[in-house]
């Protein structure tokens, strides 16, 4: 199976990669570039993991980056409730690899989300962050704790990476929405233009060296 992972530069989305390339599955990386809301680090974190990962399981892991501060995240910002947020900008990073994952000839996306961790991940955001796709999504971390992912990170060597110190998502609202219906958030989704955005977004696409 040829999986698309939604890599960021955390602790968990890497030892979702190795646990599915463990399983003998092909892994693309994709990460969604949040800045200016984010700082450069992260790019270079992105690199350092995929490097690592690739050390680890004498496999060739593709890494890209997608434009994602910048339109997505700076469009919903300036035009949608706040509380949102977080969930709108889920939907737009799965409905970008969706397609991206169409264009890699990909069968499902990957993720590193466990259940109830923090806003984006509460078991009603998970379902209404899905409900904007129709690609299959895995989540091998889905009932893990996170001593567990540390612990798993540190054994393979990820976990030094994800905690190098670099600037938090700047434009996450104080209290993001922990229970959002998918016809609320349509309704907000009504307010952008999401086929225009996501088409500027899969024109930014590029590789990145690792």
């Amino acid at each position: 199976m040829r999986l698309i992972s939604m890599l960021s530069g955390g602790i968990d989305s890497p030892v979702s990669v190795h646990m599915m390339l463990r399983k003998g599955h092909e892994v693309i990386a994709l990460h969604m570039d949040n800045r200016p809301f984010t700082d450069d680090t992260h790019i270079e974190k992105v690199r350092m993991l995929v490097k690592r990962l690739q050390e680890v399981h004498d496999t060739e892991i593709p890494l890209y980056l997608a434009p994602h501060g910048i339109p997505s995240q700076e469009t919903i910002a300036k035009n949608c409730t706040r509380r949102f947020q977080c969930v709108m900008c889920r939907r737009m990073m799965f409905r970008t690899g969706e397609v991206f994952a169409r264009k890699m000839g990909a069968d499902a996306l990957l993720t590193g989300e466990s259940l109830g961790q923090v806003a984006s991940q509460t078991l009603r955001n998970i379902s209404t962050e899905s409900s904007a796709i129709e690609i299959p999504v895995v989540r091998p971390l889905i009932g893990f704790d996170k001593e567990e992912i540390i612990s798993v990170a540190k054994e393979i060597g990820t976990f030094d990476i994800s905690i190098i110190p670099s600037v938090c998502c700047t434009i996450t609202p104080k209290r993001p929405s922990i229970d959002a219906r998918p016809g609320d958030i349509e309704r907000e989704e009504g307010k952008i233009p999401i086929d225009g955005l996501l088409k500027k977004v899969m024109d930014g696409v590029m590789r990145v060296e690792i």
